[in-house]
């Protein structure tokens, strides 16, 4: 999984906002506060707001605020809305296929590719998912303790014991 920067640079501008919660931020101030020029925060913030995560006023005390709680904005519908799947079944094949002579993909029927990245991706967002706006506002120290209790969950629920590689080698 490779993070773009609208993906990266949105979730920054969101936390911001939800590190002042009683106060409505202005373009200039996120960008400032966030190294990034103003328009590019403005597109941003257009994303968010078209996805309802933010709210905008407008006028002299106007400016940008959280459009919900931070606790019920996941990581993995917020990386959606500021980027793209990992795996999206519309078009899929036809953008990764190997043609026959008859015109049709040589792994028409019996992809193993296609289902292995359909089920990482839905792993993946439900994954990132627990993840909220919320836990991410926590010290980097806190956040490590806390993401890896609740991965590890995920990650190991109604999965096989694992086995040492040592075991298989010998």
């Amino acid at each position: 999984m490779k993070i773009s920067s609208q993906e990266e640079y949105g979730l920054r501008c969101l936390l911001r906002l939800a590190q002042a919660p009683n106060q409505a931020l202005t373009l200039p101030e996120i960008a400032a506060a966030e190294g990034l020029s103003v328009p590019y925060v403005a597109k941003l913030m257009a994303v968010l707001r078209d996805a309802a995560l933010i709210d905008s006023t407008r006028g002299r005390s106007g400016g940008y605020h959280l459009g919900k709680p931070p606790e019920e904005i996941g990581l993995g519908s917020l990386l959606l809305v500021l980027g793209e799947p990992l795996y999206e079944e519309n078009g899929y094949c036809q953008r990764h296929s190997g043609i026959a002579a008859d015109g049709v993909c040589v792994h028409h029927g019996d992809c193993s590719l296609r289902a292995l990245w359909a089920t990482l991706e839905q792993w993946m967002r439900g994954t990132l998912n627990q993840i909220t706006l919320a836990d991410l506002m926590e010290h980097e120290g806190r956040i490590i303790e806390l993401l890896r209790a609740r991965l590890a969950t995920t990650v190991f629920d109604d999965a096989q014991p694992l086995v040492p590689l040592g075991v298989l080698n010998k």
